[in-house]
């Protein structure tokens, strides 16, 4: 009976607290086995007493595995936007550092993780060029915390775009086509890439990454524009709103008429040169081909005939550049120094054919005919037509934008505002220069000077546009010039000349400078004071015809006062010539003028 009665008791009786009751507990919550049997010897209670280290065990058991399910999920999370930004900036960077972090090579497929666009943004800027980097630059210190888009239909990221018809041709480099590095005239490397992918912030994480950032968004045009809105349209139906905006949408390379009519056969042999992909595609076919033509005389036409040159030496390529000037920049340099260019140009080892007019071209056998004017024909393989830029200008109807019926462009005032908060800058801007009158300029340094400009203007800064910026053009690393203002061949000019020596080139005057992008060091400056007085150094005087134009000043005078300023084969005295421009002062003797350039020195 009394066994009975304890076996009774021991069957109603609660289960103990212990081991096994904890593992009655993790199996009713499906915990794995494995897990189970750690949780069990990890316990040092005693059967039929309370068993708190169990318990203990199982609740930090617990928590370690909801810990690390959320870890597991921020790792993933983590992984896909690390992820996204790297296949965004290959795509950009064009395998810009494929060569250094050994990435897949160029036209290996990757999953491309969509773009979560922004909706609004406080800064969008519509271009992917030198003027929308230099507003970037100038908003983010301006204000440090700023949120910047860049909408770009260019695929790469911002570059500059001078190396592409100078330096890059002349590098050694058989890989600079994919590395798009090259040797400065002073020696130094850098890339055409102003900074590299790291740089920017991925666009997805603009609106919620500290202290804010510059995100570019490569390969979306804006197609709409409303103004009332604040809102644009991208070519896959994106809409994003801003505070402010800035309009830097550069310009396109113009064709020839006649080359438009020619049809797609010559077209395939046609080479617009503006972009990287165009520098990729020509120093590719001046491989392959046995003769190619430039049509046009100007800065792009001259610098690409002689960097071509340099191969019509080294490989037997034949170059032929055409214009319809009577000499090299015609339109700029009067005309004797540009026969004199003619003649360096033809010296470098190109077929130069002055006063031609392209009349038609058609496909002739296995090559192109070129017909002229006169009568002239010209074969060739493949043409590059340098005959100017078309500003882009096509927002202008949505926006209802003014553009500028003389100059081409968006018509903006002194402070580069189109709208109370819209601003212009680059090739794309017509501005008021409260020196020189109404302009559009196509040129690196404007495009820094007047993205720089509107970038603080749209940080509230109001400043008018008085700076001068400067353009330059190197035919090869010992002849080029650098010029401010207004220049132009049909104004009246007074050129003083000198001896050049060893040291007045491009490449010397880079050593000296420490930079290859040669506005990049005169961007800033002006001289304070400009003295011009009776010296006792010898008079300059101007060669007689034949002679060699070392190196000089040309004067372009417009109401006798000097508007323009050439500075031939003399380099780093650009705040000088800044500063004459600026005074607008009439000059009774223009050799003391020249003076202040030190070109008398040896």
């Amino acid at each position: 009976m009394f066994r009975c009665r304890a076996g009774l008791a021991r069957a109603l009786r609660p289960p103990p607290r212990g081991r096994a009751h904890a593992g009655t507990l993790l199996q009713r919550w499906n915990v794995p086995p494995d897990l189970q049997l750690s949780r069990q010897v990890a316990s040092t209670g005693v059967p039929g007493q309370k068993g708190s280290n169990s318990v203990f065990v199982l609740i930090m058991g617990l928590s370690t595995l909801g810990a690390g399910a959320y870890v597991y999920k921020m790792i993933q999370d983590s992984k896909e936007r690390y992820a996204s930004r790297l296949a965004m900036a290959a795509r950009q960077s064009q395998g810009q550092e494929s060569s250094a972090s050994g990435a897949a090579p160029q036209g290996t497929a990757a999953p491309v993780t969509p773009i979560k666009v922004p909706s609004h943004v406080p800064f969008l800027l519509i271009g992917g060029g030198t003027a929308a980097f230099a507003a970037a630059r100038s908003i983010r210190a301006r204000d440090p915390g700023a949120r910047v888009l860049i909408v770009s239909e260019d695929p790469a990221l911002p570059y500059m775009r001078p190396p592409l018809s100078k330096e890059l041709w002349f590098s050694d480099d058989p890989n600079v086509t994919e590395t798009l590095r090259f040797k400065q005239w002073n020696g130094k490397e850098r890339s055409i890439y102003f900074q590299p992918p790291s740089f920017y912030v991925p666009v997805e994480d603009l609106p919620c990454v500290e202290n804010g950032g510059v995100a570019v968004l490569p390969g979306k045009k804006v197609v709409h524009m409303d103004v009332r809105g604040n809102t644009v349209k991208l070519n896959d139906g994106t809409q994003i709103s801003y505070d402010k905006c800035l309009i830097a949408t550069g310009g396109s390379p113009r064709n020839l008429p006649a080359i438009e009519r020619a049809g797609k056969e010559v077209q395939k042999r046609l080479t617009l040169f503006r972009k990287i992909e165009d520098f990729q595609r020509l120093e590719k076919i001046s491989r392959e081909v046995k003769s190619i033509t430039i049509i046009g005389g100007g800065f792009l036409g001259s610098e690409l005939a002689c960097a071509l040159g340099r191969r019509a030496r080294t490989r037997g390529l034949e170059v032929i550049q055409l214009f319809p000037e009577n000499g090299n920049m015609g339109k700029v340099l009067p005309e004797y120094l540009s026969n004199w260019t003619t003649e360096k140009v033809r010296r470098e080892g190109v077929n130069v054919l002055p006063n031609a007019v392209v009349k038609s071209v058609s496909v002739c056998g296995s090559r192109l005919l070129i017909q002229l004017k006169d009568g002239r024909k010209v074969e060739t393989d493949h043409i590059v037509a340098a005959v100017g830029l078309e500003p882009n200008v096509e927002l202008a109807k949505s926006a209802g934008l003014e553009v500028d019926s003389d100059f081409g462009g968006f018509r903006v005032n002194a402070e580069l505002q189109a709208r109370s908060n819209i601003w212009v800058a680059g090739d794309a801007a017509c501005f008021y220069d409260i020196k020189l009158g109404r302009r559009r300029v196509e040129h690196h340094d404007h495009a820094v000077v007047s993205g720089r400009l509107a970038g603080e203007n749209m940080t509230g800064a109001a400043k008018p546009y008085w700076h001068q910026s400067m353009f330059w053009s190197d035919l090869g690393p010992n002849v080029g010039y650098e010029a401010i203002g207004l220049v132009d061949s049909s104004l009246p000019t007074v050129g003083v000349f000198a001896k050049a020596t060893a040291k007045d080139t491009p490449k010397c005057a880079t050593e000296l400078s420490g930079t290859g992008i040669r506005s990049e060091s005169e961007t800033e400056a002006e001289a304070s004071e400009v003295q011009i007085s009776q010296s006792s150094s010898p008079m300059p005087q101007v060669p007689k015809q034949g002679e060699d134009y070392g190196k000089g000043v040309i004067f372009y005078l417009r109401d006798k006062v000097v508007v323009g300023i050439v500075l031939w084969n003399i380099f780093n005295r650009m705040p000088i010539a800044r500063k004459i421009i600026k005074d607008g002062e009439e000059h009774e003797d223009l050799n003391e003028v020249a003076k202040l350039f030190n070109i008398h020195e040896d």
